[in-house]
C-alpha cells in the first residue's frame, strides 16, 4: 500500500541563498514555512565578511519574516584572502555564525571576492580547525583548461584532499555535490567531512539543461551532470550514511537575470523545499529515509539540537506556479508549470 501521508521532524536547510532588501522579503517566507533553521549564504554584494555584518543581515532576515514565524537563520561568513584569525575567533564567540564559506574566486554568483590562493587563508583555516568552525565549500576549480563537467572532480582531487591532509581536524561540508567522485570522497573521509545535496541534483541530469533547447531556469553551479552521477548522488542521499544531508542551495534570480545572453547560475526551489525531496525519495521507494536526511543528520553534524516540532506532507497533486514575485520583478521557480505529487499540509505540535 502506498504512503499518502508522512510526518517528520521539522527539517532544516543547510544551504540557502536569500538575497537582501525587497527580494529577501519575497522569498524567505517559503523557507520559514517548511524549515526550522537554515544556513544562510554570505555572497551578497558586497559579501558578508565579518560578524557585525552577519548579525546585521540576520536582523534584516528576521524583520522580513511573516509575523509569529518561528525560524532561525544560521549565519556564515565569506572567506577571502584577507580573513584573519581574529575574524574567525569573533565569529565563534558570537554564537551566531555557524560556518565560513569558501568560494574560489569566479566560481559562481557573487564570487568575485572569493579566495584566489588557499595558502593566503592558512592562519584563518588553522584557527577554524582549532575552534571547530566548519568550512563550507563550493567545490569547483575555476581553471579554464578544466571542462565545466569535470570541475568538481578536479577540485576534490587537487584542492580538497590536500586541504584535509594539511588540516586533518578541519570540519568541512562539501556543498551541493554532483558527482560519483564527490560521493566516494565523503564516504571515505572522516567524521569531520560531510556533504549537502540539492533537489535538482537528485531529480535531473544534464539533459534537463541542454536537451531540446537551452533551459536557463535549470542552470546552476555546479552544473547538472550525467545520469551515472545523478544515480550516485541519489544513492548517497537515500541510504543510511550519516554525513549526507539536505541543502537546497535555493538561489533566486529575477527572470531578466536568467533569460539573457549570459544568464545567472542558480535555481529557486524554496517554494517546494521539502516537497521536492519527498518526491525524489518516493521515486526510489525510500520515503521512510527522508526524515534522517532532512531533519536529523545536518543538526547532528553541526552539533545542534534536533528540532522538536514536526511537519506533515500529504500525497496530493498540485501545480507549481509559472512565476513568483521577487521584489519588483518576477522569478521562475524550479519545476514551474509542472505537477508536484507531495504537498506540505500543515505543521503539527511537538514531536
Amino acid at each position: 500500500m502506498s504512503t499518502t501521508e508522512l510526518t517528520i521532524v521539522r527539517p532544516d536547510d543547510w544551504h540557502l541563498h536569500l538575497r537582501d532588501g525587497p527580494q529577501l522579503a519575497s522569498v524567505v517566507r517559503f523557507t520559514a514555512q517548511r524549515f526550522g533553521r537554515a544556513i544562510i549564504m554570505p555572497n551578497l554584494n558586497p559579501p558578508i565578511t565579518t560578524t557585525p555584518q552577519a548579525l546585521a543581515y540576520k536582523a534584516r532576515i528576521l524583520a522580513a519574516l511573516p509575523a509569529a514565524t518561528a525560524f532561525e537563520p544560521l549565519m556564515t561568513l565569506y572567506l577571502t584572502d584577507n580573513t584573519t584569525p581574529e575574524i574567525i575567533a569573533d565569529a565563534v564567540a558570537s554564537e551566531a555564525v555557524y560556518g565560513v564559506k569558501l568560494y574560489p574566486a569566479g566560481a559562481t554568483t557573487n564570487s568575485d571576492s572569493g579566495v584566489t590562493n588557499l595558502a593566503l587563508c592558512a592562519p584563518a583555516l588553522e584557527t577554524m580547525a582549532e575552534l571547530g568552525l566548519p568550512l563550507l565549500v563550493h567545490g569547483e576549480v575555476v581553471d579554464d583548461a578544466v571542462d565545466i563537467f569535470d570541475r568538481e572532480q578536479v577540485f576534490v582531487e587537487t584542492v580538497l584532499a590536500p586541504l584535509l591532509q594539511r588540516y586533518p581536524d578541519l570540519r568541512v561540508v562539501l556543498e551541493h555535490i554532483t558527482t560519483r567522485q564527490a560521493v566516494e570522497f565523503v564516504r571515505a573521509a572522516g567524521d569531520n567531512v560531510a556533504a549537502t545535496i540539492t533537489p535538482q541534483h537528485l531529480m535531473f541530469n544534464r539533459n534537463a539543461l541542454l536537451a531540446g533547447g537551452l533551459r536557463p531556469h535549470n542552470y546552476c553551479l555546479p552544473v547538472l551532470k550525467a545520469e551515472r552521477h545523478r544515480q550516485a548522488v541519489v544513492e548517497a542521499a537515500t541510504d543510511d550514511h550519516p554525513r549526507f544531508f539536505l541543502g537546497t542551495d535555493s538561489a533566486p534570480h529575477a527572470v531578466s537575470a536568467k533569460e539573457n545572453a549570459c544568464g545567472c547560475a542558480g535555481i529557486f526551489s524554496a517554494h517546494a523545499g521539502i516537497e521536492l525531496y519527498a518526491e525524489a525519495f518516493a521515486a526510489v521507494g525510500r520515503l521512510s529515509r527522508l526524515e534522517a536526511f532532512a531533519s536529523l543528520r545536518g543538526a547532528d553534524f553541526y552539533k545542534l539540537a534536533r528540532n522538536t516540532e514536526t511537519i506533515t506532507l500529504e500525497r496530493e497533486d498540485w501545480r507549481v506556479p509559472d512565476a513568483l514575485d521577487f521584489g519588483a520583478e518576477l522569478l521562475v521557480p524550479f519545476r514551474a508549470g509542472e505537477t508536484m505529487h507531495w504537498r506540505l499540509r500543515r505543521e503539527t505540535g511537538s514531536g
